[in-house]
């Protein structure tokens, strides 16, 4: 039988589960980069394979594709690479955010380590501060070289969707959920303050070795990298939000590809919609293609058999560790989520799309329906920082928001520090990559 909606939507409600599994899962992309700022090549010597092969020796196992290396796994951890070579950590699901942080630090300082041998230093900063696009390789990947293709052709408004693809960089963290009304109220409420994580996070103002008029250039790039999958869903503020309305949206968005025996199909713009009712190249659309069609998909707050807030750029040790404690503060404590969701309910979905862009350039500066997201992310740490003090472990996670609430006080960000560094180094490469080169 050809799948349908509600097969769609019991997917969804088949990742539920009760509060005392809970987990929560911490990624985190990392921009190699030579002393000179100068982009890391994917082969050659000192290039990200040479990486990947010393981390290999550390008792990693390595996925490939047509010879390369293109991931690892250890002990419930994975290292994966960005079509750009940004090495990415997916940790394992842990219960707490303290867990996270000094699991993801334990991460830094391994990988930093092998990286230093190949004379590599991995920058914590959401856009590549030195280098042009073309001078960037791009990852031997099949899934890639399918996107790379798609976005000139089929996505909608994605002039900069290779500069997505191969120079920006993430730090994401991810959570259960216990029941269909559970994960839209956690969903609802993360999309209304995205947009102040953005601008607390930003960590992204030089472009081509100068600074540029951005706070978060990557942000900015998200902005035209096909709407068709990217941003925030109207329907996620609209009455009655529902797994239905998710996967109703999904089903339109069209695919980058069918995959079949680890061979990937342009699928030339085909919804899954159209997929499931009328098949393709012979080929019946099942769960496993669904599962990897919602991988294809980008909107700030993520939503597959678990929740993925994805609106911060990857910056400095203190905010990424404390990304977990935040989100988690925020949605896992049920008063703590309707006091978040409070901030900004009476937000329209244009003054929404409206701040998306305006944090892009002024960050904490922007201001929404008359208030500065300077007093509104001041606001946000507390109301995370209340919400842990209720959840089991939240007391040892409380200490991680201690950066983010001195930038959001200080109504600064990662990207006013990288501005001053520059101006002090008047420029030198050199010296901005070891400042902010990840530490653990």
């Amino acid at each position: 039988m050809p799948l349908t909606v509600d097969d769609l939507v019991g997917y969804f409600r088949a990742g539920s589960k009760p509060p005392a599994q809970f987990r929560i899962g911490v990624e985190q992309e990392k921009i190699g980069v030579r002393d000179s700022g100068a982009p890391v090549p994917y082969r050659g010597p000192g290039g990200i394979v040479d990486i990947l092969g010393r981390l290999r020796a550390r008792g990693f196992s390595p996925t490939e594709e047509d010879g390369q290396i293109i991931a690892l796994s250890r002990a419930g951890d994975r290292i994966t690479l960005e079509p750009g070579g940004q090495l990415e950590l997916s940790g394992g699901a842990l219960p707490t955010a303290a867990a996270c942080r000094n699991a993801l630090a334990a991460h830094v300082r391994e990988v930093g380590e092998l990286a230093h041998a190949e004379g590599v230093r991995l920058l914590g900063i959401g856009y590549r501060p030195f280098g042009a696009l073309g001078d960037v390789d791009w990852l031997p990947k099949r899934r890639y070289a399918v996107m790379r293709d798609y976005f000139p052709r089929h996505g909608r408004s994605s002039r900069l969707a290779h500069h997505m693809m191969k120079m920006t960089a993430t730090v994401q963290a991810n959570f259960d959920y216990d029941g269909e009304a559970d994960a839209v109220d956690k969903i609802r409420t993360a999309y209304g303050v995205t947009s102040i994580v953005t601008a607390l996070y930003a960590a992204s103002p030089i472009v081509e070795g100068r600074p540029s008029e951005w706070q978060s250039y990557r942000a900015a790039i998200w902005l035209e990298t096909d709407e068709d999958r990217c941003g925030l869903p109207r329907f996620a503020f609209e009455p009655g939000f529902s797994f239905r309305d998710y996967a109703e949206w999904a089903a339109d968005v069209p695919m980058f590809f069918l995959v079949r025996d680890g061979a990937y199909r342009p699928a030339d713009g085909l919804t899954f919609r159209r997929f499931m009712t009328e098949g393709w190249g012979g080929e019946r659309a099942t769960l496993r293609d669904w599962e990897i069609h919602l991988s294809t998909l980008f909107p700030e707050v993520r939503l597959k058999r678990y929740i993925e807030v994805r609106g911060a750029d990857a910056g400095p040790m203190p905010m990424a560790g404390g990304l977990a404690a935040l989100w988690r503060g925020l949605l896992e404590e049920p008063s703590a989520r309707a006091a978040a969701w409070a901030l900004t309910a009476q937000a329209s979905y244009d003054e929404r799309q409206a701040l998306r862009r305006d944090v892009t350039r002024l960050g904490l500066r922007a201001r929404l329906r008359g208030r500065s997201l300077r007093d509104l992310a001041v606001e946000l740490c507390g109301i995370a920082d209340a919400g842990l003090a209720r959840l089991p472990g939240g007391d040892g996670d409380r200490p991680l928001l201690e950066p983010l609430r001195a930038y959001a006080e200080a109504g600064r960000s990662p990207a006013d520090d990288l501005r001053d560094d520059f101006a002090a180094a008047s420029g030198d490469a050199a010296t901005l990559v070891r400042k902010w080169e990840l530490r653990a």
